[in-house]
């Protein structure tokens, strides 16, 4: 069956949306003293979302509870199906207090986007939430009240077992994660399809240059690499990164921008082009390998090889100035990505920090290599010119 006519899949909404709807459905029924049916929020991306609220009650004189239930829509979601609960209490003090309660996970190390010892709340989400506050209390002109929030998910510690979070030394929950405020439905066939009709899009608006993204924030970086570009030659290609890479050969683009995060590139860098959390796991021997290549001394690379995540690598190497294992790690990737396709464009890799920024740069925090060109018989550059 043609994957361009299978039925659409359904998009759903990310825990962080969920704790969001809750939060502000909380905070309209301790202003009104009243519960709340429905909640409507702005989404990252800019869209608004009507949630319907599953509870919502007062607790006490001072306080508020309202549940939202995940929907991730037709995505294989562990998190589906999920009460999304937030509690509000009025504070003593102005300002905005955000935290995680029963179900949702602490971090215990290291290479997350949140501190150790806070709760699993990403930073969108924490945004989100603030900004869903700050606006209810802004209509009922109560900006000046302090409020505090708390997050949890009653069965979070069940579902987490599901996930990676015990890895990642997130303990006692799962995380509030989101960057779209929306889930894209996980399917190879579908999504494959959406890649492969971007391409074509994208080409046929006379785009010679293709930026692939790995998701929401690496496409953000990639228009502000390249803000003369079309906003159709900017392509989300979520982990199938070989099949963009070939669509992009067989459409003949002449230059494309690989934009992505530690994790998954130094998949790539291996040869590994679908890279999917759950089809290849980081290889920190490959890192710590990449590393000595680049001039670490033995000690941090026996760090490397008992690491949490790729990003706590990128931030040790980036801490000890180590642009050459960037660099290195982004001339991996241009390699077999030029290997994948078997030459014949123009390959750049830019790879990222999760807080979106590029080392090489005014010194931000992850290196882009440079451009590694290569003819139709994928005849390498000299190691002279590789860096």
């Amino acid at each position: 069956m043609d994957a361009t006519k299978e039925k659409p899949m359904r998009h759903g909404y990310t825990t962080g949306s969920c704790a969001t709807a809750a939060t502000q459905a909380a905070l309209t029924a301790l202003i009104l003293q009243e519960p709340q049916a429905q909640a409507r929020i702005r989404s990252p991306i800019g869209t608004e979302v009507t949630f319907e609220i599953e509870t919502c009650e007062l607790v006490g004189e001072g306080g508020a509870r309202a549940s939202v239930i995940k929907d991730a829509g037709d995505d294989p979601d562990a998190t589906h199906g999920a009460r999304i609960c937030a509690e509000v209490t009025w504070r003593e003090e102005p300002g905005i207090v955000i935290d995680g309660g029963v179900g949702v996970g602490r971090v215990t190390k290291p290479g997350s986007p949140v501190p150790v010892g806070e709760a699993a709340i990403n930073p969108v989400p924490r945004k989100m939430i603030r900004e869903a506050v700050e606006d209810v209390l802004n209509l009922y002109e109560l900006a000046e009240r302090g409020v505090s929030v708390v997050i949890s998910v009653p069965d979070g510690e069940e579902i987490a077992k599901k996930t990676l979070n015990g890895r990642l030394g997130i303990l006692g929950g799962i995380s509030i994660l989101g960057t779209r405020g929306i889930v894209v439905p996980f399917s190879t066939s579908a999504y494959k399809a959406s890649v492969a009709q971007a391409v074509r899009v994208a080409v046929a608006g006379g785009c010679k240059h293709v930026v692939l993204s790995t998701g929401g924030r690496s496409e953000q970086y990639g228009m502000s690499m390249y803000p003369d570009l079309p906003e159709e030659a900017f392509i989300e290609m979520g982990d199938f990164v070989g099949f963009a890479l070939k669509q992009c050969k067989a459409k003949q683009v002449e230059k494309v921008t690989l934009v992505g995060m530690m994790g998954k590139f130094s998949k790539v860098a291996q040869g590994v082009m679908m890279v999917h959390s759950k089809s290849a796991p980081v290889d920190f021997g490959f890192l710590a390998r990449v590393a000595e290549e680049a001039g670490a001394p033995e000690s941090l690379l026996e760090e490397i090889r008992g690491a949490n995540t790729a990003a706590q690598v990128g931030d040790r190497m980036q801490a000890e100035g180590n642009h050459a294992f960037f660099e290195k790690l982004c001339y991996y990737c241009r390699r077999a990505g030029l290997e994948e396709t078997g030459g014949g464009l123009e390959i750049e890799t830019a790879i990222i920090s999760m807080k979106g920024e590029l080392a090489g740069t005014r010194g931000r925090a992850f290196y882009a290599g440079r451009r590694y060109i290569t003819n139709d018989e994928c005849e390498y550059e000299s190691d002279r010119d590789r860096g």
